[in-house]
């Protein structure tokens, strides 16, 4: 691998990991900027509402996978690029540059949404928020951290197994896209109410540092959960690759 090739693929993961979470986190503080404040609660108005914010990850995701695919693998996310070391599709190198990459990426693209939302006069961060993930009184329905971190690891599972799937050497060519943006969107309409919805740390850690508080203090669990999540599924899928080869 080139010097070049390299660094294409490294900022094509910051790239794309701030297109996710400024797409994404931006559906949701949307979604809130369209809500009425009426003391300290927030009453929904006329968003996108979850179903929205599900697509606004989903089809961003789809695009990227189209733009970035063929550069860098388009993983933005480092549960993918971990789960892609145990199964044996990258070097131990690559995948600590990735996740390093992810991360800024995502912290860029919070902090660039955050400096449009403070151009609204309905923001107000503590309300608001800037879609960052949580549980108990930071779950949007009050899901509890147990329920947090069971959701994280299936879903996180089920999404990163579609991966494996859709880029695999047998799977149809040129749909990989349209799998996995698939699969994000359906995750998200499960763990939106619970979660807000990780999958995905460098997802959640961008938020996070501009928030602050408990979106900071709860944010090992949306590193640990997703983490465990994707390498169930790189073992799942070598399972599953090994006894094809029986």
């Amino acid at each position: 691998m080139s010097e070049n090739n390299g660094l294409k693929k490294y900022v094509a993961e910051l790239i794309g990991t701030f297109v996710l979470v400024f797409i994404g986190c931006g559906s949701v503080v949307g979604n809130k900027l369209t809500s009425v404040l009426v003391g300290y609660q927030l009453i929904p108005g006329v968003g996108v509402g979850y179903v929205g914010i599900a697509f606004a990850f989903g089809l961003s995701l789809l695009a990227l996978v189209y733009v970035f695919g063929h550069v860098s693998g388009c993983h933005v996310n480092p549960a993918v690029s971990l789960s892609m070391l145990v199964a044996g599709k990258m070097k131990a190198t690559d995948t600590l540059i990735y996740i390093i990459c992810q991360c800024v990426g995502a912290v860029a693209g919070a902090a660039t949404l955050y400096a449009i939302a403070l151009g609204s006069p309905h923001f107000l961060l503590p309300y608001t928020g800037l879609g960052q993930n949580g549980y108990d009184a930071a779950s949007p329905s009050g899901f509890s951290a147990t329920s947090a971190f069971i959701a994280e690891v299936v879903l996180t599972f089920i999404f990163v197994l579609v991966i494996h799937g859709a880029t695999s050497e047998k799977a149809p060519h040129g749909f990989a896209g349209v799998a996995i943006g698939s699969a994000l969107v359906l995750v998200h309409l499960v763990g939106i109410p619970i979660t807000g919805t990780s999958v995905n740390p460098a997802r959640s850690l961008g938020p996070a540092v501009i928030v602050g508080g408990t979106a900071i203090s709860q944010l090992p669990l949306f590193w640990i959960a997703p983490i465990v999540g994707g390498v169930l599924a790189a073992i799942a899928w070598r399972l599953v690759a090994w006894l094809a080869a029986e």
